[in-house]
């Protein structure tokens, strides 16, 4: 597995941020409000990895056909999320075991803002993703107990705080408010219980969310960038990267693309720094 020690050049990160950011200064803005109007009732998500360099092209040739929320004159926001689990690892597990219905129990943390929000995500059998939240505001409030025990599989006393991720978002809406795009990057993660820490911070997520299967402007753009449909999980890969100790055996090709894109550059808690 190539992993580096060395932290990348902050140079070309800053570089690439500029250029991304300038792109986007060209798109419609479009406000959080008006984005409610995207309801996406009947859903289908698919994911793209891909680099900061081959997203500044596509979001090139993108600008016709999407704007860019925009929340006080910023488009590329920051997030935090921070991941449970069992002591064991249950959930982690059960997407290795490739389980089709699964849960994620996470916090949530929009860090303009400040506000954050714990959150339950299901995944059943087609595919389908259903998602439930209420605040957060730290502690062991008795409330996520409740709201834990009434919508998951799991009891809030037999969870541990086991990952950390960092990233930055952009968020897209195709002009037919019928789909959008959210671009995350500057991926980096800590691991509460092992300590070790990473980031990948060239690699680039992108997950279209459309109604039903309909026709995308983006897709034609996608396979002539030859960017492909791809399973990621950040929880999953920012876990198989952080803990020496967990099973790994079906994410292994997943690492091997991040490998192929991006530097893998570990060390400990101080690599994991705010994007504020």
């Amino acid at each position: 597995m190539k992993v580096t020690e060395t932290l990348p050049c902050c140079e070309s990160i800053i570089g690439d941020v500029g250029v991304i950011d300038g792109i986007l200064d060209l798109y419609d803005p479009i406000s959080l409000q008006e984005m409610k109007k995207v309801r996406l009732m009947n859903r289908v998500d698919t994911k793209y990895v891909t680099t900061k360099s081959v997203l500044a092209r596509l979001l090139s040739m993108a600008n016709s056909e999407y704007m860019v929320q925009t929340i006080d004159s910023r488009t590329n926001m920051p997030y935090y999320t921070m991941y449970f689990d069992t002591p064991d690892c249950h959930m982690y597990m059960e997407h290795l075991h490739g389980r089709k219905r699964r849960q994620k129990i996470r916090v949530r943390k929009y860090e303009n803002s400040g506000t954050a929000f714990l959150e339950i995500k299901k995944k059943n059998n087609k595919g389908r993703t259903a998602k439930k939240r209420i605040e957060w505001s730290g502690g062991d409030d008795v409330g996520y107990a409740e709201f834990i025990g009434s919508n998951s599989a799991y009891k809030f006393s037999h969870l541990s705080r086991r990952l950390e991720n960092r990233f930055r978002r952009i968020t897209l809406v195709n002009r037919q408010m019928t789909e959008r795009l959210t671009i995350d990057s500057d991926l980096r993660f800590h691991n509460i219980v092992s300590g070790k820490a990473c980031s990948l911070d060239d690699l680039v997520i992108i997950e279209l969310k459309r109604d039903g299967m309909a026709a995308s402007p983006v897709t034609s753009m996608l396979r002539t960038l030859r960017i492909h449909p791809a399973k990621f999980s950040k929880y999953c890969i920012g876990m198989a990267l952080t803990d020496d100790a967990l099973k790994k055996n079906r994410f292994k090709p997943r690492i091997m693309m991040v490998n192929r894109l991006t530097r893998i550059v570990t060390g400990n808690e101080s690599l994991f720094v705010s994007h504020t």
